[in-house]
């Protein structure tokens, strides 16, 4: 999820700084010992004539940066994908030595306003950038902890080259008078935070959307302080894109499966069915747009694609009475993306399906999840003969051929951006992830494909897992590391078992119950003899990154649960 240029972060740092701080509140500030800010209040209110190019951010991070798709909806020729943003300069930094002596006590606080006049310093016109550099040193003198967030917003502004690069040691030295603690990287600080409960100072969600307001100008929407939220202003995450820069797919044109000539049988698709209505929507295709607004058997659906954290889950787009519009807002949480819904603009966990920021979130539900699975087009056809499938036309010019879009990320053990990983599993091993009731539950997909036949109980109701075939394995190629292949997971899929055991059947797509009755596996249903069935359970695939993040009560399978 990268694409768009740092540059204009910094495109708009040519306004005044008579429309950004007071003169007042930083004399004001000054009066209190804030003696950093000495520059400032030597400096006259004249706008500047003349803006310097920004240096380089001498920044290392220590997450990859592989390709993502191209931003632009309206592009006109298949694009490169490009990498995160990143500074300009191309040498590798000098490792930095150990910061020297101590942290400061935690025995001073700055008043809100003296809080606020620093926010408003920092975005002051470059041309003064040593105001810049001398307010982040300040900050760490202060003792206080609510700046944390406010110097590690730091680090990833100098790393993207919106601010001064010479913030970026002043941020780190500050980060370690306030918390002892010696990180390198924004990464490592972003996840260390994720893992505390520090809080913020009054007006950094504003301070926050006036930085990437510059992005664009409806970013700002997002960090109203006012609105109802559930989340913190200092975990989300630009991911390099504009508002809906990755577009979303809108009632997408579907062909008949006889006339899907660009799909080859190993290619894996996302199945969907409901109310017998069947549709495929190819990885490749849903790598470049991440979500898909659509009605299937009637029902109005979103199908959400974090790429980041591996996940594709089927939502209803029906809440409360209403039916949404669901896009992709551009930003991030632990790595997992952050829906918004276009009539509201509240922010949606991709994973939870919950509203996290906005209006809705006042009384916040869920969205309901429909059951989806990943599996092969030539499984999916032969299940589902008169699927229909997402046409390679989807009024948009990409480079559909698998890889193209994320092979190197899905190839790579690597992560893009922090994401904090609970123990049990490596950050992007696959999961089959269910939740019921109060539950949730992750499922490592070579435990459920060694056994075929998983019976299990999960919020005291009974369930099975049925896997279909192998592993699945994608071969494409990525523009920048060439030829890859990786794990796409596996055909996973859940159901009731009411008080059943069941074993794998002799025949391809049945299971076969404790009285050696066989059941067959359809999308809806585990159907048995008379015509009885057992309901389908909507779990997906995931990393465990992002499913631990956002379920830190899971339990995982195989695990010992205590």
């Amino acid at each position: 999820m990268t694409g768009i240029s740092a540059e204009r972060l910094s495109s708009e740092q040519g306004t005044s700084r008579r429309a950004v701080v007071s003169r007042r509140r930083v004399l004001g500030l000054m009066a209190t010992g804030g003696a950093a800010l000495a520059t400032l209040a030597a400096c006259d209110d004249s706008p500047s004539t003349a803006s310097p190019t920004r240096p380089a951010a001498a920044a290392k991070v220590i997450v990859t940066a592989p390709p993502s798709p191209t931003p632009s909806p309206t592009a006109t020729a298949a694009p490169t994908p490009t990498a995160a943003p990143t500074p300009t300069a191309t040498a590798e930094p000098t490792p930095r030595p150990a910061l020297a002596g101590t942290p400061v006590p935690d025995d001073r606080r700055l008043s809100d306003d003296q809080a606020q006049s620093l926010l408003d310093g920092l975005l002051l016109d470059p041309t003064f950038p040593e105001a810049q550099v001398e307010l982040v040193a300040y900050m760490g003198t202060t003792g206080d902890e609510r700046l944390i967030s406010v110097l590690i917003e730091v680090l990833r502004a100098a790393q993207l080259g919106a601010f001064h690069p010479d913030t970026w040691d002043n941020a780190r030295q500050g980060l370690f008078q306030l918390t002892g603690e010696q990180y390198e990287s924004w990464a490592e600080w972003a996840e260390w935070y994720a893992r505390t409960d520090l809080t913020t100072v009054p007006g950094f969600g504003a301070w926050k959307g006036r930085i990437y307001g510059r992005v664009d100008p409806q970013f700002v929407r997002f960090f109203d302080e006012s609105a109802p939220r559930s989340i913190r202003f200092e975990e989300i995450v630009w991911g390099g894109v504009r508002l809906d820069g990755i577009p979303p797919l809108e009632s997408a044109p579907m062909v008949a499966a006889d006339n899907a000539a660009y799909l080859e049988p190993d290619d894996v698709v996302f199945g969907v069915a409901i109310n017998g209505d069947y549709r495929a929507y190819p990885l490749r295709i849903l790598d470049w747009h991440e979500m898909a607004n659509d009605v299937v058997g009637g029902e109005p659906v979103a199908l959400a694609y974090c790429t980041l954290c591996g996940a594709g889950v089927l939502f209803s787009r029906r809440y409360r009475g209403d039916v949404l519009s669901i896009g992709t807002s551009g930003f991030l949480m632990r790595s997992n993306k952050l829906m918004y819904d276009r009539g509201t603009f509240t922010l949606w966990n991709q994973l939870t399906g919950e509203p996290v920021l906005g209006p809705l979130a006042a009384d916040p539900g869920r969205l309901d999840v429909i059951p989806i699975v990943t599996t092969t087009w030539e499984a999916w056809r032969t299940a589902n003969p008169t699927t229909a499938v997402l046409s390679i036309n989807t009024g948009h010019r990409r480079d559909y051929s698998p890889g193209a879009a994320y092979g190197g990320y899905f190839a790579s053990p690597d992560v893009m951006f922090p994401a904090p990983t609970a123990d049990g599993l490596a950050p992007k091993d696959r999961v089959f992830a269910l939740v019921l009731g109060d539950a949730a539950r992750a499922y490592p997909i070579p435990d459920v494909v060694e056994a075929r036949v998983l019976n299990d109980t999960l919020d005291a109701q009974p369930v099975v897992l049925v896997a279909l075939g192998e592993e699945l394995t994608i071969e494409g190629v990525d523009r920048r590391r060439g030829e890859v292949s990786w794990s796409a997971g596996a055909a996973v899929r859940a159901f009731e078992r009411g008080e059943r055991e069941f074993a794998p059947g002799s025949e391809p797509r049945t299971v076969v119950d404790g009285q050696g009755d066989v059941w067959e596996v359809t999308e809806e249903a585990l159907v048995g003899p008379d015509g009885a069935q057992l309901a389908r359970l909507p779990g997906h695939l995931a990393y465990w990154l992002g499913w631990s993040s956002f379920h830190p009560a899971t339990t995982l399978y195989g695990a010992d649960e205590g």
